[in-house]
């Protein structure tokens, strides 16, 4: 069995610390739903084959949410202004949402420390330019 399958909930639980601690939010709730905002907001911009891809350098776990309730049906949408796409990210069960105006780049520096950087930025540099603007952790 795997090592990365063995250790994903303390992975999980890591990258969660990581995500919480950055946008300053006070539980796994939040910092949950704003992870998956994130990774949602990023889904609806890629085609299927570009979604696989980045979902193939994720840890386990995040792969999962990443690909969950995932709407094969909908067109991608075009990239955005980050301020529009954070406003996004904040619309994911607004009355228990508490995501950052950084929400995008908080996501993003937990990520980094947790997936094979490498392997993210070749991702990366094969989507469009935009994708790795997203995952800019500085915002």
């Amino acid at each position: 069995m795997p090592m990365e399958y063995q250790r994903a909930s303390e992975e999980f639980e890591r990258f969660l610390g990581l995500a919480r601690e950055r946008a300053g939010l006070s539980t796994r709730n939040q910092t949950y739903t704003m992870v998956q905002a994130v990774l949602q907001v990023f889904r609806r911009r890629l085609d299927m084959r570009q979604a696989i891809a980045f979902a193939a350098v994720l840890p386990p776990v995040l792969r999962a949410i990443f690909v969950a309730d995932w709407d094969l049906d909908a067109p991608a949408l075009p990239f955005g202004a980050r301020a529009a796409m954070t406003r996004e990210v904040q619309s994911l069960r607004r009355d228990h949402n508490f995501a950052p105006d950084t929400a995008i780049a908080d996501v993003a520096f937990a990520l980094w420390q947790v997936v094979d950087r490498a392997a993210l930025q070749a991702c990366l540099s094969a989507l469009p330019a935009e994708a790795a603007s997203f995952w800019n952790e500085a915002g």
